[in-house]
């Protein structure tokens, strides 16, 4: 009822402000308007003689205003107070929104009948339309007949100067000059007054044209008009709306949100001060009650001893099963688990995995580029060790000597892999820091070790760290026991466990490891083909295959692209130049080299590689290595 009220209040308000202001328009206004209709306006206005505009009385003068309040046309401002006022109580009532809603539909009413208007414009104009050319039509049947009747005209005259012509071929030859003279000027007239009538046609048909252009063009700007004046109203109506439910909304959620906190804080003030009453209650019962005090004093001291007891037995009983079935501290990396049931599925797939991208790519080790006859060597070696173990004879032990990052861990991993045992990798350096407990430490490796149903090979780098001479004067006492260890556990021909050493000194042997070595195997620098095969591995590696990286959170929130490396100009004459160049690097050096072209490629600002930029990069590495060997051999001297 009240949205009602409302309604027909505010719609009470428009109308008294409208006709008030149509009321001061018609008298207050310096000029008189017609009415819409042209019918009325000829009905109202009887037509007038001229005598009858000379005798007409002046107008009546204008009335004078005695009431302060009201204009001169008798506006009275009242209404517009009212309708404010009235206004404002709308808009602290509590239906301002059905209101606005209601007006809003009144405006897209007015809206609708807008577009009718607009339609009777366009019914307007396709009309002047016609008209223009119905009006086109006439005037081109217009000169259809007029240069019909022309032609008729000459016809006729033609026939009568041929009767003519027929008749006087008598006379003599001044009479026919006379007349063909005289033809001669009939007929310019009759050719100047068809150019004047197509000129006056020509002149009607353009003053048509441009009247129904103008009709057009005025139409079209009283659409334009209508157009702005119904977006103007529309967005203003809907800005207005938009605001005011913001702010209704605004005040909801504020009060909501207060009466949240306010609930979540005495609930959580209720819970302390509960909390807090018990807490008192039970320490004054305990404090109070000597026997109750005792009670707790012995519980606690019994909960701690428990729980130390526990934490200790744990620690104890977790280092008898580590130290039976755990993996020994010296391996650095083993293709078996920490512990027998880790790691099986792994296991699994990485041989599954090796066998297809052996097969897939038809290198026998993969990544690892060597010489060829070196490689065919280790497949030979891969190739026995595998036989070996199906047919339970004695391992073979191996010693892989030659300059750093030539690829000795690498070969010994895949041929672990090709001849189908496992793989653990330790150091020698790791030893000497042990001390006492190293001998303890190897025999625990080895006994590790022959656990394996696969059979293990046990790669040792840096194998001259702890088996040199043991003439040697710096040698510890623990190095010598952790020395006599391993060759005590090697001293037989082991099914279980195949030893390969690694080492860039293999002259600093102990005579009795080299004894037990049965295989030697010598890694040198690699080659020109080898390195430009290098070079092609790593290209493909660090630049090609080096795209953008599954995007994380931060990347999807922001939407931050990553690059991807172009290579343009890279070809295989530019990497034979390079390989060329980097005589005396070694597999590692080459895989640095191809590491920082990559990063002078992220550094640059279109992430291209291209030929001036590999060459910058290679030639800066080729300077670094030849001042790393004069540096190498000036403290060698």
């Amino acid at each position: 009822m009240a949205q009602k009220c409302a309604i027909g209040l505010i719609t009470a308000v428009a109308a008294s402000v409208s006709l008030s202001q149509s009321k001061v328009a018609a008298a207050d206004g310096p000029f008189t308007f017609p009415p819409a209709n042209p019918q009325q306006q000829a009905a109202s206005s009887p037509p007038s003689t001229a005598g009858e505009e000379s005798s007409a009385p002046p107008p009546p003068p204008r009335a004078r205003n005695d009431n302060p309040r009201t204009s001169s046309g008798g506006f009275d401002p009242e209404a517009l107070e009212r309708g404010a006022k009235a206004l404002k109580e709308i808009n602290n009532s509590s239906y301002a929104k059905n209101v606005f809603e209601s007006i809003k539909q009144q405006e897209e009413t007015k809206q609708t009948e807008f577009a009718a208007k607009a339609q009777e414009y366009k019914a307007m104009q396709a009309q002047a339309e016609t008209e223009r050319q119905k009006v086109i039509y006439d005037e081109h049947k217009k000169l259809a007949q007029h240069q019909a009747q022309t032609k008729s005209q000459m016809a006729r005259y033609e026939d009568d100067l041929a009767r003519k012509r027929m008749q006087a071929c008598n006379f003599n030859h001044t009479f026919r000059a006379s007349f063909l003279h005289s033809k001669r000027t009939r007929n310019q007239e009759l050719v100047k007054m068809q150019e004047d009538s197509a000129i006056r046609q020509e002149q009607a048909r353009r003053a048509t044209e441009e009247q129904i252009q103008a009709q057009r063009r005025q139409t079209e700007r009283e659409k334009a008009e209508i157009e702005r004046e119904t977006i103007k109203v529309k967005a203003i109506a809907e800005a207005e709306g938009r605001a005011h439910e913001a702010r209704l909304a605004e005040d909801v959620n504020r009060r909501m949100l207060v009466d949240r906190a306010n609930a979540e804080r005495e609930k959580w003030v209720a819970a302390i001060n509960t909390t807090f009453d018990h807490i008192g209650g039970g320490l004054r019962a305990i404090l109070t009650d000597q026997n109750k005090l005792i009670v707790a004093v012995g519980g606690v001291t019994a909960l701690a001893a428990g729980i130390y007891t526990t934490r200790e037995g744990a620690k104890v009983i977790w280092s008898y099963v580590d130290r039976i079935l755990g993996q020994p501290s010296l391996i650095r990396e083993s293709s078996r688990g920490k512990y027998p049931w880790s790691g099986s599925v792994s296991r699994v797939m990485s041989t599954l995995r090796g066998k297809g991208s052996a097969a897939n790519n038809g290198k026998g080790f993969g990544d690892v580029i060597l010489h060829p006859s070196l490689q065919k060597r280790i497949e030979h070696l891969a190739n026995a060790t595998a036989n070996t173990k199906s047919h339970q004879a004695p391992f073979r032990n191996m010693l892989f000597y030659g300059p750093p990052g030539t690829g000795k861990t690498m070969a010994a991993r895949e041929l672990a892999r090709k001849s189908g045992l496992d793989y653990a990798l330790m150091t020698g350096g790791d030893v000497a820091p042990l001390g006492s407990q190293a001998v303890t430490k190897i025999h625990q490796l080895f006994d590790w070790g022959k656990k394996s149903k696969r059979g293990l090979l046990l790669f040792i780098d840096e194998a001259d760290a702890f088996l040199c001479e043991r003439n040697k004067t710096y040698m510890s006492e623990a190095q010598r026991s952790a020395l006599n260890a391993l060759l005590f556990r090697t001293g037989d021909q082991s099914k279980d466990i195949v030893l390969a050493l690694a080492t860039n000194r293999p002259g600093d042997l102990d005579s009795a490891v080299a004894d037990r070595v049965d295989e030697v195997l010598e890694f040198p620098l690699p080659g020109e083909e080898e390195r430009f095969k290098l070079l092609n591995l790593y290209l493909e590696k660090y630049i090609a295959q080096a795209g953008p990286r599954k995007p994380g959170l931060f990347d999807r929130l922001f939407k931050k692209e990553q690059q991807k490396i172009e290579i343009k100009g890279v070809t295989e004459e530019l990497l034979k130049e390079a390989a060329a160049k980097t005589e005396g690097f070694s597999g590692r050096e080459i895989a640095k080299l191809m590491a920082s072209v990559q990063a002078a490629v992220y550094g640059s600002e279109d992430c291209v590689l291209d030929s001036v930029l590999f060459r910058e990069v290679v030639d800066y590495k080729v300077a670094e290595h030849q001042q790393r060997r004069k540096l190498a051999g000036t403290d060698a001297k």
